[in-house]
């Protein structure tokens, strides 16, 4: 699997196809936060914006490798593990985005409450940015690759339902990005800090049982 994940880093790295949802991620992170912001709200918008960033990067992992390549590694070491490997390799990426934007987001903010009047632990602020950013990118990890090959074979079909599945995951209560996102805006009202620690085991699950069954799909289409 470590030789398949480097595979798939390196292509993703040649390709440059990493570019778009990088800078699209700097443009969130340059619009939506600037500096001296309450942290929490900060890091919470941050957070936010990684999911469709992530959901992208996966999306791009699925389904940029040429299909004469995908057969030669799915030969190698079984269409399931090769397809593991390309979203892991998404997935990772969206997370290591992820955690440089919430330093850059806790370097520039200000520890304090939505207010300004009440003083926020700058640690416990971050612990609970980088805890809502990994809910957000599991999250995205679903996102993508129910919206990749092969769920979805069709861009005309896939783009759009990236971007619903996106917006839904962020807005739809019981949405485990969209707890620990609001988690952080009711902490910053309040000058509390959360926990989120709920919120990303439940997208983890989600995250683990999209991926075991796009994989599984992955083999038995394979096999047709």
């Amino acid at each position: 699997m470590r030789a398949v994940v480097r595979y798939q880093a390196a292509l993703l790295a040649r390709s440059q196809r990493w570019l778009p949802p990088v800078l699209l991620y700097a443009v969130f992170l340059g619009v939506g936060v600037q500096g001296g912001q309450p942290i929490l709200d900060s890091l919470g918008y941050a957070a936010a914006a990684l999911l469709p960033v992530t959901a992208w990067l996966v999306r791009i992992c699925a389904g940029h490798e040429p299909s004469a390549a995908r057969s030669v590694v799915a030969a190698a070491v079984g269409p399931a593990r090769a397809h593991l490997g390309a979203v892991l390799v998404g997935a990772g990426a969206g997370l290591a985005i992820g955690l440089v934007g919430t330093l850059v987001v806790t370097w520039i903010s200000d520890p304090v409450s939505a207010d300004h009047q009440r003083r926020v632990p700058v640690l416990d602020a971050a612990g609970a940015g980088v805890l809502a950013a990994l809910a957000c990118a599991l999250l995205g990890t679903a996102v993508g690759v129910l919206s990749a090959w092969p769920v979805l074979r069709s861009s005309g079909r896939a783009v759009p339902a990236l971007m619903l599945g996106a917006l839904l995951a962020l807005v739809v209560s019981g949405s485990p990005a969209q707890a620990a996102v609001s988690g952080l805006v009711t902490g910053s009202r309040d000058a509390v800090v959360p926990v989120p620690v709920v919120p990303v085991i439940v997208a983890g699950v989600v995250a683990v049982g999209v991926v075991a069954g796009a994989c599984a799909l992955v083999s038995r289409r394979t096999a047709d």
